[in-house]
């Protein structure tokens, strides 16, 4: 059998697949509140979740959708996959310790998300189309 070899999508491409992620998380699910599980697990921090849950996780929405801008952007690629990798990883770690009853497959969460930092880091390591 020949191997088939494909072509390595344009980056822009691979810009466009992480920002829509960023998007949509922030976005619909965050800002517009379409994903009432993730109310939740903010609503389980212990103290502050109940007093603040749903004005914190409009604003992680927002952040959320600042990343988005910021992929699209180019500018200071490299930077903006660390500060993508800490964002989500601060996210993960709290989601799991706090919430973990509430996460309905916390290995498939974490798994997605190392995948979805890898198109970050390719979008931060290989050069771009802006200056």
């Amino acid at each position: 059998m020949h191997d088939i070899r494909i072509a390595f999508p344009p980056l822009v491409v691979i810009e466009i697949s992480v920002a829509a992620v960023w998007f949509y998380e922030g976005f619909w699910c965050k800002i517009l509140s379409r994903m009432e599980s993730q109310l939740q697990v903010v609503k389980a921090v212990p103290r502050l979740g109940p007093l603040f849950g749903s004005p914190f996780l409009k604003a992680i929405g927002v952040v959320e959708v600042a990343l988005g801008v910021w992929v699209l952007s180019g500018f200071a690629p490299g930077t903006c996959a660390v500060v993508e990798t800490v964002f989500l990883v601060v996210l993960n770690v709290n989601g799991l310790l706090w919430a973990r009853r509430l996460i309905h497959d916390p290995a498939g969460m974490i798994f997605k998300n190392i995948a979805f930092l890898m198109l970050a880091w390719i979008c931060g390591a290989i050069p771009g189309l802006h200056p």
